[in-house]
């Protein structure tokens, strides 16, 4: 049956390698590893940013960071960019959303408009065009938001229960403590496990989906976890040890006189120094992945749902992550810069069609990019898919079995003016970004502010080791990567208030217009 309703699940901070159909050999993920067996498993995922926020915004516009212009956390996606929300409702559906988006407001945008916060308008545009079933971002306290109240109810009895409870641990002597400590990781979190946020974001989705019955649907369920702070409540977070966790994977060149300044800085950030000690790793890692299993137990509550109310027959699923987490890797804590472990991200797709039943349970290491979720999701939908806009692929050709040309590399971007590491080596504010090209050799980074590029020979250093970007012998690769960037950078679609169509009827018609000029 052809999809009517999308179901497109993102996790946060979720690595590549932290599943059990990805190879871990620990990590228990069974219903994300039945998700890979009905569908199609893209084992070459990229994002277009490691960071949330641009990684986000180029998942909900389907164009790359460059492109729509929102670069770091809170920087606002314009008021006049177009995200799959709009494109839903020029079709006269809605995208709904139950979790996280990390959508902050134009409001500069919305001024010029003159539009106040109890305009109708403007309340899509806050929202990035999601209609809101529940938004709850995780990342700091909303002692306003749904879930608060939703906690209260249940007994909760704070006016932060977010901070109090769902991030905070007890000890064996009953003293309460923050959860922002990664030392606490190892501590179950006060809230119940049936009350967490993983839980609560499945409730919510779950009522959406029986609430709708068999009317058309397009939901963005967004989970919070397993984004920092690493608190999993009973039994996750004791749920696996130290041992049952991948190694650690950094090389001592990685510090020495020859890495890369931009790198270097990095790695003296708080969160990598305190990732550079075995013990934060030996706490944090546990809880990391238990974190996971709990989200892959909630998504088990989703394929029952959806099994119980006939949904797998007619809705198209995707399984994502807006970037991963080096927890340690690369001698690094937290994200944003361009190794796999941060760019490179699950990806599952099921496909309902008849036409997609010879990919079922199949991995494709064709290079997807986080841009092509709208385009697979217009495509799926029969809708116009706003190629003058739009600038990632749709995926259905692959998961019918087709073998179109396809693209050699992936795109990520970085805008690192917010970090401290920029301050660190002397750099006022101003334009501080770097580029990475990967294809399926190289990865090369570009670096603005004057710092040499980075090289990686894939091939020879599949972990990212060792840096050639100063090798002279490397120079034609790392040209040739550059030229590669440059023709990319060209292609950015950046007429976008005028379709093709449009363009093509105003090719040459100025004679039609009354305009006659270099006449004889």
């Amino acid at each position: 049956m052809t999809a009517r309703n999308i179901l497109f699940i993102m996790c946060d901070q979720l690595r590549w390698d932290h599943l059990g159909c990805a190879g871990h050999p620990y990590l228990r993920t069974p219903n994300l590893d039945a998700l890979a067996r009905r569908g199609v498993r893209f084992t070459q995922a990229y994002v277009q940013s490691g960071i949330c926020g641009p990684s986000r915004m180029s998942y909900y516009t389907g164009r790359y960071v460059s492109s729509h212009g929102a670069t770091h956390n809170r920087v606002p996606l314009s008021v006049g960019e177009v995200t799959l929300g709009w494109h839903l409702r020029e079709a006269g559906r809605t995208l709904a959303l139950a979790g996280k988006t990390h959508v902050l407001p134009d409001a500069r945008g919305m001024a010029r408009l003159q539009l106040d916060g109890q305009h109708d308008l403007a309340a899509l545009l806050k929202e990035g065009w999601f209609t809101l079933v529940d938004r709850h971002d995780g990342h700091h306290a909303e002692p306003d938001s749904a879930y608060a109240h939703w906690l209260r109810r249940r007994g909760y009895d704070s006016r932060d229960p977010w901070t109090d409870y769902v991030i905070a641990v007890e000890d064996a002597e009953g003293r309460v403590h923050n959860g922002w400590k990664m030392r606490h990781a190892r501590l179950p979190a006060r809230v119940r496990e049936e009350h967490s946020e993983t839980a609560y974001t499945t409730d919510v989705a779950i009522d959406f989906m029986a609430e709708r019955g068999d009317e058309p649907w397009v939901l963005h369920l967004s989970y919070v976890k397993p984004h920092w702070p690493y608190i999993a409540p009973a039994p996750y977070h004791a749920m696996y040890s130290p041992d049952q966790c991948l190694p650690v994977s950094r090389h001592p060149d990685e510090r020495g006189p020859g890495a890369h300044p931009v790198f270097r800085a990095f790695q003296e950030e708080e969160v990598s120094r305190n990732f550079q000690d075995d013990a934060c790793i030996a706490t944090v890692r546990p809880a990391y992945q238990g974190l996971i299993t709990q989200l892959d137990d909630h998504l088990g509550r989703v394929w029952e749902a959806m099994e119980r109310l006939g949904r797998w027959r007619d809705t198209l699923v995707i399984f994502c992550s807006d970037h991963g987490d080096y927890l340690g890797d690369h001698w690094l804590g937290e994200k944003e810069l361009f190794h796999d472990t941060v760019q490179r991200v699950p990806f599952l797709l099921y496909d309902p069609s008849p036409d997609a039943d010879a990919t079922r349970g199949t991995a494709d290491a064709r290079f997807v990019e986080a841009i092509d979720v709208v385009p697979t999701v217009l495509d799926t939908l029969n809708l116009d898919r706003a190629e003058h806009l739009v600038e990632g692929r749709s995926l259905l050709p692959l998961t019918r079995g087709a073998s179109p040309e396809w693209r050699t590399h992936v795109i990520s971007e970085l805008d690192w003016t917010f970090r401290g590491a920029r301050r660190r080596l002397g750099h006022s504010t101003g334009q501080h970004h770097a580029w990475m090209i990967r294809d399926a050799r190289h990865k090369y980074v570009h670096w603005s502010s004057g710092h040499r590029p980075q090289l990686f020979d894939l091939e020879a250093d599949p972990h990212e080791f060792h840096d050639l970007g100063a090798d002279a012998a490397h120079a034609p690769t790392c040209a040739a990567m550059r030229d590669g960037l440059l023709d990319w950078f060209t292609r950015l679609k950046r007429r976008t208030t005028l379709t093709w169509a449009e363009a093509e009827l105003r090719t040459d018609r100025h004679k039609a217009a009354g305009v006659f000029y270099g006449e004889w």
